[in-house]
């Protein structure tokens, strides 16, 4: 039904937005429910954490490290990936990534001291590097910059959704099956939650198609009217080249940017439950549904806020303002960690700000990357910026081990996202991505 309701408002009824609504039906709804399966296997540690950090004894910064190896894996094998997709085709490297990350990901329900979990956090991350900017460089095959705002919000709900499906899940899969067969309830969490990856890299083996040429189900006049809309988008990009991108001060700086986002995306994936349970809410299924009031509101804020980007075309201020917005949420729970009501309120604001400027900011280096330049721009600067998958949670770790509080850590994450609206105010002209 959210998919439905999604793709029906995203484009208007003439020729051409239907035809970018059938392009759209025919691939977003396996993205959108791959990405899901993604964001699930990458965060369900967070909820494992309440559970396994006794069971293994493991302290807070050995956690933090551990969760935050994870992006170390992912960094280094993320351009070569993205580069792997765009020779080999996105079909044959998304499923392979998909299927290879769910068994690593089951692993980890059999990981008994710190270093195993190490092990099993990095190479996760070696065998994710190069999905979602796969992702994303597949859309710029499909769709013009001027449609394709949407397309990365409804991609990027997947982040919101698996917050939503996730919470309740893993809660209860750690309260009802703890015990079964051996096994405790945040071991059943990883084998479960790593089902869907295998069946959807089938799925996606046996349908997508790699390029508009490939679609048999588009007729002759509808791949040209598609491949024209595409060709005259990318007649205006500046960076074609691998050797462009990694000499551009312009890429280097949208890393940054990124990396400042995503340390408060990552301070919500790792530490929601670890900031309910700290205002006196123990129960693990409990903790589950209280995730659901930050992601609904941040699946209602990224939505609304890809479909106004895309009819005003303005796309600086669609990711500052989110930006700020979330330091401001996270500046609550740091300052309130007592109080479940302000806590709550800290959250959501952080969790729709951080949800809704993450897939804005994609508008920024689609808007001047091309072809070769694009595969490895996208990966380099995914790669980069998510590198604060490693320091967030590491340094988040740390410092609660230290300083028996997250708020210090909290203030940390709102001060890099204040910082990245800044640097995207003063330093990106929005001539080159108001369009």
């Amino acid at each position: 039904m959210f998919i439905r309701t999604s793709l029906s408002a995203t484009l208007e009824a003439n020729p051409a937005d239907l035809l970018f609504r059938r392009v759209a039906w025919r691939f977003m709804p396996l993205l959108f429910i791959g990405y899901v399966a993604a964001y699930l296997d990458r965060v369900n540690v967070g909820f494992a954490k309440l559970q396994m950090l006794n069971s293994l004894q493991l302290s807070e910064a050995a956690y933090g490290l551990g969760a935050g190896l994870f992006f170390i894996g992912y960094f280094l094998f993320e351009v070569p990936s993205n580069l792997l997709m765009h020779r080999l085709g996105a079909r044959r490297w998304i499923a392979r990534i998909m299927i290879t990350w769910a068994l690593l990901s089951m692993a980890n329900a059999w990981v008994r001291t710190p270093l195993e979990f190490y092990a099993v956090r990095f190479l996760l991350g070696v065998a994710e590097a190069g999905f979602f900017p796969g992702m994303i460089l597949y859309l710029t095959y499909w769709f013009p910059s001027h449609r394709r705002g949407r397309m990365v919000a409804l991609l990027m709900a997947g982040n919101p959704v698996a917050g939503l499906l996730g919470g309740p899940l893993s809660g209860y899969l750690m309260h009802a099956l703890q015990g079964r067969w051996g096994l405790d309830g945040w071991q059943w969490l990883f084998l479960v939650e790593a089902l869907p990856s295998i069946l959807l890299g089938v799925a996606i083996l046996r349908y997508l198609d790699d390029r508009v040429a490939d679609a048999a189900w588009l007729s002759a006049a509808e791949k040209r009217q598609i491949q024209e809309e595409i060709d005259a988008d990318a007649a205006v990009r500046t960076h074609g080249s691998v050797r462009a991108v990694f000499a551009s001060a312009r890429v280097w700086l949208l890393c940054l940017i990124l990396f400042g986002i995503v340390m408060g995306s990552y301070a919500i994936g790792f530490w929601q439950p670890t900031i309910i349970r700290g205002t006196g809410v123990d129960d693990p299924l409990t903790i589950g549904l209280l995730t659901t009031i930050p992601y609904t509101a941040a699946l209602l804020s990224m939505i609304f806020a890809g479909r106004h980007a895309d009819r005003t075309r303005e796309r600086r201020w669609h990711i500052a303002l989110p930006a700020l917005i979330a330091a401001s949420g996270f500046t609550i729970c740091a300052m309130n960690g007592n109080s479940a009501v302000l806590s709550m309120l800290g959250l959501t604001l952080a969790a729709a700000g951080v949800v809704t400027a993450l897939p804005m900011f994609w508008a920024l280096p689609t808007a001047f990357l091309a072809g070769t330049g694009a595969a490895a721009g996208i990966a380099l600067i995914n790669c980069t910026g998510n590198l604060a998958g490693f320091i967030s949670p590491a340094v988040i770790g740390w410092l609660k081990t230290h300083t028996h509080t997250l708020s210090s850590g909290l203030f940390v994450v709102a001060g890099t996202l204040t910082l990245s609206a800044l640097l995207i105010l003063a330093f990106i002209p929005a001539r080159l991505v108001n369009r």
